[in-house]
């Protein structure tokens, strides 16, 4: 069975909609507002590379689900795979990210060697950010490593 969505509570969903379409390009997908029920509003964001989901819940006073929750404590991170990038593209987008509104965690690219790097949303929900091995890094690690013959001069 594959995975179709992860859903995750927000504390506001205004600010989470506008963060998640701005920081990672995220498209609203499908909407659904049962309040009216005693729930809440919930959004579906399309990755729209994977096509996978990301669905924001938001609930207000007085909802069955509106139970007391700690941001960012349930879940432990979403990835986001930048793909065979170089770590100049993680650095750049771990930038980007922090200018969108993403705030630091302390594992940056630097601290990573340039192979990943943390930030949370506006609620405090962990983003990682990774890339796979560029052809280039690839090739060097398939490589044989070349060892000094000793010298057959005497």
């Amino acid at each position: 069975m594959p995975l179709h969505y992860v859903g995750i509570r927000v504390t506001d969903l205004r600010r989470s909609l506008a963060f998640y379409r701005r920081a990672l390009g995220l498209r609203v997908a499908i909407r659904g507002d049962f309040r009216k029920m005693g729930r809440g509003i919930w959004v579906g964001l399309k990755d729209p590379k994977s096509g996978v989901m990301l669905e924001l819940n938001w609930y207000p006073k007085g909802s069955e689900f509106a139970t007391r929750f700690v941001p960012g404590e349930s879940l432990d991170h979403i990835g986001v795979l930048l793909g065979a990038v170089g770590p100049k593209k993680l650095a750049t987008e771990y930038d980007r990210l922090i200018r969108a509104g993403a705030r630091p965690t302390g594992i940056t690219p630097v601290t990573t060697h340039g192979w990943a790097a943390y930030v949370t949303d506006p609620d405090g929900n962990w983003i990682e950010l990774f890339r796979k091995p560029t052809r280039a890094e690839l090739r060097k690690e398939r490589r044989p490593r070349r060892r000094h013959a000793p010298s057959s001069r005497t």
